[in-house]
């Protein structure tokens, strides 16, 4: 079959892709932002791409179209699928029909942490030899691919609660029937599609009512509103983390290490090569979900010392001159403040330089205009692109003094960051897209100094 695959770029849309293809089937696909790591990982995977949605790619002819939630109408080519009455599904339920149907699937939802814990639950299974397939939101380094298939019968999924597409309003982890389910955090998020909090907690109980007896709930014990959607309903058995009744991680030891503990009792110790305190809690969350798997809690904190990291998260582009330039996905306030700490624990000396990207959706909006500075506050100097925003974003940063800078132009924030950097720093670059590549751009201009 030949499928072809509207918004192919997309994280979870090459992830389709990737596993269409080990399904046998002939998959080509269009996105209007093609850049890496998702581009090179299609391309070395022989997929055909093509930039634009034009009207004429309908002339390839495939059996299906597989449309992502980030086709609109008004889109020439969906417009012209539409038209013509052309066989099209969008991506969550080709997914849930042709690889999910048989499989025990293990979902990780949550507003922060799902490709990191998705990532550290599927490695804790491949070390105990179960070869879970999996559809993950960006590329664990141990694997080298965001999704695969095997003929194991576990299946990891970042499961979003964002909307499944623009004939399918519902969020995209209801079509997944997990088995298991990792309930990490909410907060208010995409403020495009949803009004309030409390709208995404009834997306979340959705997700929390399908689940089935014999499955299991882990939850954030810290969350209230993970709590009130527990509250509204629940018919499965749940394991709570982050209290110490139920799953708790002690204090971060010198040797960076910290005792896992069940209802009082140790369990065992964690020692993690990612930084921060978010990282330890994705890392205990993917351990209980791991267990109803069957892989015992000591096999799992074994093999989580052994993780190798995820790309764009926290990962380091290159250094120049002394200055260390990394790459992060972050971009929601919360993430923002989060990676900026976890840092800092890793680096422990150095000046950080933020540099952000608000490109997401709810970004865009300037919903999160007011949380900014606080986010940034740990960083000695801050610089932020506010190109094509419909707000104001350097009067939001205005807290923050002379230490933020805020830029229209790539070039002009890419030699402004570069004139400040000196030995010893370290520059955070965090975006949810491509930023004009400027993190080739910067260390490029680091070394023509």
């Amino acid at each position: 079959m030949h499928i072809h695959i509207l918004g192919i770029c997309g994280t979870f849309m090459g992830g389709i892709a990737l596993l269409a293809r080990e399904k046998g089937h002939r998959v080509t696909g269009c996105d209007a932002n093609v850049y890496p790591p998702m581009s090179t990982q299609l391309e070395a995977q022989g997929i055909e791409l093509i930039e634009g949605y034009d009207a004429a790619q309908s002339e390839l002819a495939p059996d299906l179209f597989v449309i992502g939630n980030a086709i609109s109408r008004g889109n020439p080519l969906l417009e012209e699928i539409l038209d013509k009455g052309l066989l099209y599904v969008s991506g969550p339920q080709w997914l849930a029909e042709n690889v999910l149907r048989d499989k025990w699937v293990l979902a990780v939802a949550g507003t922060h942490g799902k490709t990191t814990t998705s990532s550290l639950l599927a490695w804790i299974l491949e070390e105990a030899g179960l070869k879970p397939g999996f559809l993950i939101g960006g590329v664990p380094q141990d694997f080298g691919v965001s999704a695969r298939l095997t003929s194991s019968p576990f299946f990891v999924i970042e499961a979003d609660e964002y909307d499944t597409a623009f004939c399918d309003k519902r969020s995209k982890f209801v079509h997944y029937r997990a088995r298991t389910a990792i309930l990490n955090n909410l907060e208010f998020d995409h403020a495009d599609i949803f009004s309030d909090l409390a709208s995404i907690e009834t997306q979340f109980h959705h997700f929390v009512r399908i689940l089935p007896k014999s499955g299991l709930i882990v939850a954030n014990a810290g969350e209230a509103s993970l709590k009130r959607v527990i509250e509204r309903g629940c018919w499965t058995p749940i394991e709570w983390f982050g209290s110490a009744a139920g799953w708790h991680l002690g204090e971060l030891a010198p040797d960076g290490a910290c005792t896992v503990t069940l209802d009082g009792a140790e369990v065992g110790r964690l020692a993690l090569t990612l930084a921060g305190a978010h990282n330890r809690a994705n890392a205990l969350a993917a351990v209980v979900a791991a267990r109803h798997a069957g892989v015992p809690p000591s096999a799992a904190l074994a093999a989580l010392s052994r993780f190798g990291g995820v790309k764009r998260r926290l990962e380091v582009c290159g250094e120049v001159r002394g200055v260390t330039v990394y790459d992060d996905f972050a971009h929601h306030p919360t993430a923002i403040a989060l990676t900026i700490a976890g840092l800092r624990q890793r680096t422990g000396g150095g000046r950080i330089l933020a540099v952000l990207e608000p490109r997401s959706n709810t970004m865009k909006l300037g919903v999160m205009g007011a949380q900014l500075p606080a986010s940034l506050r740990e960083a000695e100097l801050i610089f932020c692109y506010a190109a094509n925003l419909g707000w104001d974003v350097r009067g939001a940063l205005q807290p923050l003094g002379d230490r933020a800078q805020t830029h229209e132009d790539i070039d002009t924030l890419v030699a402004a960051v570069s004139a400040a950097a000196r030995d010893g720093d370290h520059v955070l670059v965090m975006s949810n897209g491509g930023f004009c590549g400027v993190h080739a751009r910067l260390l490029q201009a680091l070394a023509s100094r």
